[in-house]
């Protein structure tokens, strides 16, 4: 569903991936030993957006823990953005 190509951990740890799908907005981060995946509504930037209408998980700085903040990014979308 959402496309992160040539998105690696290591790109994470340089500088935030963004996006969007469909009306939801998604950004991904590192931080420490940390990635946060965050889900906001459109039409706002991650930081014009109120802090209330982010959704944010946190997750291992791993390929697996990318991994995992991608499928999470996308179960949010199917739950709250793609009725």
């Amino acid at each position: 569903m959402i496309s992160t190509p040539g998105l690696t951990v290591n790109a994470l740890k340089k500088e935030p991936f963004s996006g969007s799908h469909r009306g939801m907005r998604y950004y991904l981060t590192a931080s420490g030993d940390s990635l946060y995946a965050y889900v906001y509504p459109e039409p706002w930037c991650f930081e014009a957006t109120p802090e209330e209408q982010k959704e944010k998980k946190e997750f291992p700085l791993s390929r697996e823990g990318l991994g995992e903040a991608v499928s999470w990014i996308e179960d949010r979308f199917q739950a709250e953005y793609g009725r």
